[in-house]
């Protein structure tokens, strides 16, 4: 009798499907969604940007160059 070319593998029956994820795939999406609901519950504590405005008009004329 030959031998079987491709061994059998410890997988899970095709109705038991097991899909494992590591522990950062679930942990970074629900720190974001935190911060981000954080930012959405608290907006009185934004204060507006005192940035130089050259830098501003810099991205202005860039993206006016690149989108005409």
């Amino acid at each position: 009798m030959p031998a079987p070319t491709h061994p059998r593998s410890h997988r899970p029956a095709a109705d038991g499907v097991e899909i494992r994820l590591p522990w950062w795939a679930v942990a970074l999406p629900a720190v974001v969604f935190a911060a981000l609901l954080l930012m959405i519950l608290s907006p009185g504590q934004a204060q507006a940007a005192t940035a130089d405005p050259a830098l501003g008009q810099l991205i202005e004329r860039t993206y006016q160059l690149l989108f005409r």
